[in-house]
């Protein structure tokens, strides 16, 4: 039985769902859009929301130009969850990121970012509410329109191969075989830290780890 209760679709200008919740949860994957990055890493975010939307049932995602991204909403328990794949490529989803929270008037506390970071080994997840973007130019861009208080959760990519090679090749490189086989229990792991905050609310400063 899916957390999530389907609500009709509607491509309109005005919001996408009228839903008698007391509150609006904002969560941003980063990742580019095009074929040709799909399964990289700098896609994990993008990857997290796919498997969390398609977990909990979901509506089909909408792509909605005016915004600059794809969505899909749907209420779990008193809440109303908004996922949000940007579409302006990653440098620039700070973009979306603004638009969205405007339009839903889902600020920084009720947002949470999910991204790739190099510096975390691959197979830890964290949570954390604010700090740098660490290199991530899609986090400098949410930061430079959203500001810094916003919920991260961090899908470690690094490895021992990431610290000999250039970043940016690395980032928009593929998984390995071997880490395929790991990112199924990652993806399950991530939509339960997202379950959570929109739950609790809260960002705690945690470290999960999968093997």
């Amino acid at each position: 039985m899916a957390l999530f209760q389907k609500k009709p679709q509607d491509t309109s200008i005005t919001p996408l769902y009228t839903i008698g919740s007391n509150k609006t949860v904002l969560i941003i994957g980063l990742g580019n859009t095009g074929q040709e990055y799909d399964g990289t890493r700098h896609n994990i975010g993008f990857e997290v929301l796919d498997n969390f939307a398609k977990k909990n049932d979901f509506p089909a995602w909408i792509d909605k130009k005016d915004l600059k991204c794809q969505l899909t909403i749907a209420s779990l328990g008193e809440n109303r969850v908004i996922l949000c794949k940007p579409t302006t490529f990653m440098n620039l989803s700070g973009e979306a990121a603004q638009a969205v929270q405007h339009f839903y008037r889902a600020y920084n506390p009720q947002t949470l970012a999910v991204y790739d970071e190099l510096a975390i080994e691959f197979g830890q997840l964290r949570t954390r509410l604010g700090g740098t973007d660490a290199g991530h130019n899609g986090v400098k861009s949410l930061i430079r329109y959203l500001g810094e208080d916003f919920g991260r959760l961090r899908i470690g990519i690094g490895s021992e191969i990431s610290a000999k090679v250039d970043a940016s090749s690395f980032v928009l490189g593929k998984f390995t075989k071997e880490e395929q086989g790991t990112k199924p229990k990652i993806l399950q792991e991530a939509s339960a830290l997202i379950t959570e905050y929109i739950f609790s609310g809260q960002i705690p400063h945690d470290t999960r780890t999968v093997k």
